[in-house]
């Protein structure tokens, strides 16, 4: 059996470790879900975030890198995440036992900032096909809590153009005018969505603007006058064209324009020869995204399954 060393992941493994995820998601059937070199280094930099505390290799006495698990405080210090990967050749070493009980370690670390009422837990998402990592985690405590999806659609004309309502419009995304409001229209639109928070600016600007991949000519924004009404804020991913985060707010629910954004997006991506176009989504969800994406043709090309274990019982603000 080959020697391996567990350690504090560093700067320099970005590379290495980023090569990791593409390989353990093409062995699980969808290397879309990877992320590039700098889109890591992107996650890396997240507020409250430290590399050399927060992460975890598993290296081979040669020297490469053949697992990787990282922690993120989720939000206030309660809700608490990771993210785990082991090369498809390195199975049933124990690697990922071992990067999972690492993590539990330094979550567990982080409960005594958390409120001291509150129910803290931890949370990881995995390939629902990945039968390993199933098993891994009901071994370890954890217990499964939400699906999603990745969806997707293969385009072979262009779509036909989107129909907004009177009085409402596209508008090309100008940054420095319309960031904060469509910050404040994307908090409000997945208030009540499983799981999400609201956002500081500096922080989504960190997670839009500072992407690798932002194109601003790529957000969809449909305005009610001086007010954003929905938007969908797409890129490119792994090669595909991916409808980031699509939202409506409120009070512009139920008039269609879900599936002009869709539409607007789908043509947009199509114009540039990307006629593979995904997104993710809670199976769940509550807005009836899932069954809109159905009806503008896109199909379920992934499963993924969220598991959580409880670090410490007490009030919950989270089903």
């Amino acid at each position: 059996m080959t020697e391996l060393i567990l350690r504090a992941a560093q700067w320099e493994d970005r590379d290495a470790v980023a090569q990791l995820i593409y390989e353990v998601c093409e062995a699980d059937g969808d290397a879309t879900v990877a992320v590039t070199p700098e889109e890591l280094e992107n996650e890396w930099k997240t507020e409250g975030f430290t590399l050399e505390r927060d992460a975890f290799v598993m290296q081979t006495s040669a020297g490469s890198i053949v697992g990787y698990e990282e922690f993120f405080n989720e939000h206030e210090h309660y809700n608490l995440r990771t993210d785990g990967y082991v090369h498809p050749k390195f199975t049933k070493q124990g690697i990922g036992t071992t990067l999972l009980r690492r993590i539990e370690a330094r979550a567990r670390e982080e409960i005594q900032r958390a409120q001291p009422d509150l129910r803290v837990f931890l949370r990881s998402t995995i390939d629902n096909r990945d039968e390993a990592s199933n098993t891994l985690h009901k071994n370890e405590g954890y217990f499964s809590k939400r699906y999603h999806w990745r969806m997707e659609i293969k385009l072979d004309t262009l779509p036909s153009a989107p129909i907004l309502p009177e009085g409402l419009e596209f508008r090309p995304f100008i940054r420095e005018e319309h960031a904060e409001a469509v910050w404040r229209a994307d908090n409000e639109a997945f208030r009540d969505h499983w799981g999400s928070h609201e956002n500081s600016f500096s922080e989504f600007s960190r997670r839009r603007f500072e992407n690798p991949n932002y194109d601003p000519t790529l957000w969809a924004v449909i305005w009610d006058k001086d007010e954003v009404a929905g938007f969908a804020l797409n890129r490119l991913r792994m090669g595909i064209g991916w409808v980031g985060t699509l939202g409506v707010r409120r009070p512009w629910r139920k008039k269609g324009l879900g599936i002009a954004l869709l539409h607007h997006s789908f043509r947009e991506f199509y114009r540039r020869d990307l006629k593979t176009i995904g997104l993710g989504v809670d199976a769940e969800n509550p807005t009836g995204a899932t069954r809109l994406y159905q009806r503008a043709g896109m199909y379920i090309a992934s499963e993924f399954l969220t598991y959580e274990k409880e670090l410490r019982p007490g009030k919950s603000l989270e089903d």
